[in-house]
């Protein structure tokens, strides 16, 4: 047998210094911006740099924590990573046998948690919900009710009917979402006097007083990320939400230990992969921090209980599938950043009542992550991690001071009457809508790599699914409320707006000269003119100009794109403008040293990876008489 040996690997290699690396990358960068080229200016407002080392931990407390342990920072458990597998559906309580078979199946197909989204003119009884959870075994089922001040209505009939089932309290497990700061940031004002005096969160706090389990007080922070917000700004918000709920509730008797176990908050999970597994580790940091500044009698109720979803922000309606590949990486964010319960949105949620198949993957996306990937059994793998250790610590360090600043205007009430809040998301907002209207952001198979032959069934997706909708403010309203949109409505109405013209304009490439840069153009014109929906027409290449002008006339084209190079565009692109004679629109692909002289010419469009793609096609929509 080989002796044991205590020598360490690759001690052979030389030690090198972060100077050393910092030295050749700015050779290798032959006097390029170091700052523009190789550092992350984030959404979230931090900067992140190219790579990090062992050194950027020394100074972390943090790294030290083992999972289980305070700040929790690593999660909740010492051992594994169990999550709850839940799904969510649209339940009326008119027809609640229904839902109840439609839940059974679920828990059949391998559903833990289910979540009832009640619809809000629905009238609970006893009755009601006595059917809709027959026969769902409560000892091992989460049950999970949501729809803001509907769910306050259902609590009585929930609670009785939990009485009446025999099980015993401790093991009865669910919430539901009731948060009347919700209502204000959705509606700009509270439903009722009770919610503004935050009355309705003393009710439910003791209608469900005898199920210890059953959390009655929901920070929705998916809210913000829905609204175009960004990572530290759903955090810190989502703090601001509890802070006011736990000031206003000691306030009036209640104890911290009482209160930290009632409460769940709901986040939304993004498309930043690692930014969003730091993100859950930095608000179980965060939270217990706040709760411990409580003095609680037992640190386990300074856990903060996290729900996640995924983002409705980043799904979109043309080329639905690749949703599928949009929920994939957000749950591996959530599940390895250790959340409590994940919901998967099915693929088609953003323009139809959601069908078995999808419904059906969603489903599947969370077991195979448990199944086959085993993401189970490891408690934080992503500890120790240079890179996510201190996106932890960057985004816990600017939520908490955006939170500050909340807490300085008063809490999250007045800060959203004064309209902070509104102006901060806002903001933010408008960057991410801008880097996706210039391709800064790729959206795929929205604003980048279109299905070409795809064209929306105007009877089955109505307008409303693909339009944004308009923030109005009500006469008796409080504050401008937040509106709920998703980043690829922009260039969805664009798209929409061409299918339903009943017509698909028709956009030759007039390929010439140069090889490698007429293919490169026209493949990038293809794409940008198919994004609005319009019939492309790629081709290899033409002898001359006046094979490639018939060819363009010949296919009726309402758009002729040339693709040459630089060069040749001062002689090739004035003769196929000429030979056109303005029976379509000439347009060429890229924006040449000799632009000033064509320009003189009378050639007015130009695409390029400068162009503002949407405002752009707009433009061509207009010209061509599409409304």
């Amino acid at each position: 047998m080989a002796e044991k040996s205590n020598e360490k690997l690759f001690t052979e290699f030389p030690p090198v210094s972060t100077a050393e690396w910092e030295e050749v990358i700015r050779e290798d960068l032959k006097g390029a911006d170091y700052e523009k080229k190789l550092v992350w200016k984030t959404h979230e407002g931090f900067s992140v740099r190219p790579y990090y080392r062992s050194e950027d931990l020394a100074n972390l407390e943090t790294v030290h924590v083992k999972p289980g342990d305070f700040p929790y920072v690593r999660g909740n458990h010492q051992k594994g990573n169990p999550w709850l597998i839940r799904q969510d559906f649209d339940v009326c309580l008119d027809k609640p046998t229904d839902a109840n078979r439609k839940a059974l199946e679920m828990l059949s197909r391998g559903v833990e948690s289910l979540g009832f989204n009640l619809c809000s003119d629905c009238e609970p009884t006893l009755d009601s919900i006595s059917r809709l959870l027959k026969n769902i075994n409560l000892t091992g089922v989460e049950v999970n009710f949501t729809g803001g001040s509907a769910t306050a209505k259902a609590l009585p009939f929930i609670v009785k009917y939990f009485e009446q089932s025999g099980v015993k309290p401790t093991d009865v497990k669910g919430s539901i979402d009731y948060s009347p700061l919700t209502t204000l940031a959705l509606k700009g004002k509270f439903c009722c006097d009770t919610d503004s005096s935050y009355d309705g969160l003393v009710n439910v706090l003791n209608a469900a007083k005898k199920f210890p389990n059953f959390r009655v007080i929901g920070i929705n922070a998916h809210v913000f990320h829905n609204c175009g917000a960004s990572a530290v700004q759903e955090l810190a918000f989502a703090l601001a939400m509890a802070s006011d709920y736990l000031n206003a509730l000691t306030d009036k008797g209640f104890g911290i230990d009482e209160l930290t176990p009632r409460i769940r908050f709901n986040f939304a999970v993004g498309s930043s992969y690692f930014m969003e597994i730091a993100k859950f580790r930095a608000a179980r940091m965060l939270w217990a921090k706040m709760v411990e500044a409580y003095k609680p009698a037992s640190k386990e109720n300074a856990r903060m209980s996290i729900h996640a979803e995924t983002s409705r922000w980043n799904m979109t309606v043309y080329d639905a599938y690749v949703n599928m590949l949009r929920t994939t990486t957000e749950s591996m964010s959530a599940v390895l950043a250790g959340v409590d319960s994940l919901n998967v949105l099915p693929f088609d949620a953003p323009f139809a009542e959601p069908s078995a198949f999808s419904e059906r993957i969603a489903r599947n996306q969370q077991i195979l992550l448990r199944e086959e990937s085993y993401f189970d059994k490891v408690a934080d793998p992503a500890a120790g991690s240079y890179y996510i250790e201190n996106l932890t610590m960057a985004i816990a360090e600017h939520a908490w001071n955006l939170f500050l600043e909340v807490d300085a205007l008063g809490g999250f009430r007045e800060a959203f009457v004064k309209g902070f809040i509104q102006q901060k998301i806002s903001e933010v907002a408008a960057k991410r809508d801008a880097n996706i209207a210039s391709r800064r952001e790729t959206v795929l198979g929205t604003n980048q790599y279109p299905n070409f032959t795809e064209v929306a069934d105007v009877n089955k997706v109505k307008p409303e699914a693909v339009t944004r909708p308009k923030a109005e403010k009500p006469a008796d309203a409080l504050a401008q409320p937040l509106v709920p949109y998703r980043g690829a409505q922009a260039f969805e109405e664009l798209r929409y707006r061409t299918d339903r013209s009943g017509r698909r304009p028709k956009v030759f490439m007039l390929t010439l000269g140069n090889l490698a840069m007429r293919r490169a153009r026209a493949q990038f014109s293809c794409n940008f003119f198919a994004v609005a929906g319009f019939e492309v027409t790629d081709n290899i290449g033409f002898a001359n100009v006046d094979e490639g002008v018939k060819a363009a006339l010949n296919a009726k084209s309402d758009i002729v794109v040339i693709c040459s190079s630089d060069d040749e565009y001062a002689t090739l692109a004035p003769e196929a403008f000429e030979k056109l004679s303005g029976k379509a629109i000439f347009v060429v692909a890229g924006e040449p040293a000799c632009k000033p002289d064509l320009e003189a010419k009378g050639i007015t469009n130009y695409i390029s990876v400068k162009s503002n793609l949407l405002d752009t096609l707009l433009k061509y929509q207009a010209m061509l008489g599409i409304k």
